[in-house]
């Protein structure tokens, strides 16, 4: 079939190959270090795993290590929302670009209070209101929820970068308190807050996010359980915002040389999604100016080029 990713003769040995690869490169930025939790995480740490839609798992370096999954949390998040509401979200939040920072809170004022779309700040705060008046116990549905997804209980919050979120969110404070004087926030800020930096403080490795996202490779069918999660006109949207917004102010030129919905994390994870064929997860914790893993954008780039995974074919 046009468009079948060319499938390596030994995946695990080629991802191997990747990780030896990268730890002769450049670490290419710095850890993480305004969230003071963040900033403790060894900067050598490296991994990547594959996992594909008939369940083949292939893992190298640190595949297997927790690590905290920060903005990557907002996949779910709006995945859960999209579930619980109807299309009036997206008169609450866009789907465009932002072209600003993702913290941003010039262009938040700018356009009264509707941020651009779901993966800046701005717009997963819209999504955590979202869960938090739609859910009584928002957190908890957002923690079974991944470790249903994932096949995996044991997945949790790291309470420690849970508080250390809490104690340096101003601007993410700013940032709701701005959109709660336009309208566009129903809870209280604390509780929106709170539960915004819990989902940031989840917990999980390569091989957990590469399996929990599967659905979005597979039309909004979890492999493995045959499961639905979401219809395929959600899956496809995810998909679009994931290619356009994901990367922050990188997406475009993600998009470019590698063309893959994708979402990172400034806990230095990110996660690919290949349609009909499966989902790549690396980690990283050093960014480059854009708040992404240099290191793992350049595996997943690799992978990607080697096997011409491309959706724009």
């Amino acid at each position: 079939m046009e468009g079948t990713p060319k499938q390596p003769k030994n995946c695990s040995s080629l991802l191997e190959e990747l990780v030896a690869e990268a730890r002769q490169a450049p670490i290419g930025g710095q850890v993480a270090d305004y969230i003071p939790a963040l900033a403790e995480v060894d900067p050598s740490c490296l991994g990547i795993a594959v996992v594909e839609l008939d369940g083949s798992v292939h893992t190298a370096g640190d595949a297997t290590v927790p690590f905290s999954i920060q903005s990557i949390s907002k996949i779910f998040g709006l995945a859960l929302a999209m579930a619980r509401t109807d299309d009036t979200l997206w008169e609450r939040v866009r789907m465009e670009p932002s072209g600003q920072a993702f913290n941003s809170i010039v262009q938040l004022e700018w356009e009264h209070g509707i941020p651009r779309n779901p993966f800046i700040n701005a717009g997963a705060l819209v999504i955590a209101d979202v869960l938090t008046s739609r859910y009584s116990s928002s957190k908890t549905a957002f923690v079974q929820y991944v470790r249903h997804l994932a096949g995996k209980e044991s997945i949790s919050a790291d309470h420690r970068v849970w508080e250390s979120e809490k104690q340096h969110g101003n601007r993410n404070a700013a940032l709701a308190y701005l959109m709660k004087s336009f309208g566009n926030i129903e809870s209280e800020v604390p509780e929106v807050l709170d539960h915004y930096f819990f989902q940031c403080a989840v917990s999980m490795s390569c091989v957990d996010l590469a399996k929990s996202l599967g659905f979005l490779a597979n039309k909004g069918v979890q492999p493995g359980t045959d499961e639905r999660i979401c219809d395929a006109r959600s899956a496809h949207r995810l998909n679009a915002l994931l290619s356009t917004s994901g990367m922050y102010d990188q997406s475009g030129e993600f998009a470019f040389t590698v063309g893959l919905p994708a979402k990172s994390g400034v806990g230095g994870g990110i996660v690919a999604v290949v349609p009909d064929y499966g989902v790549i997860c690396a980690w990283s914790p050093p960014l480059n100016r854009f708040g992404n893993p240099a290191r793992a954008v350049n595996m997943i780039t690799e992978f990607a080029q080697r096997l011409g995974l491309s959706v724009y074919h």
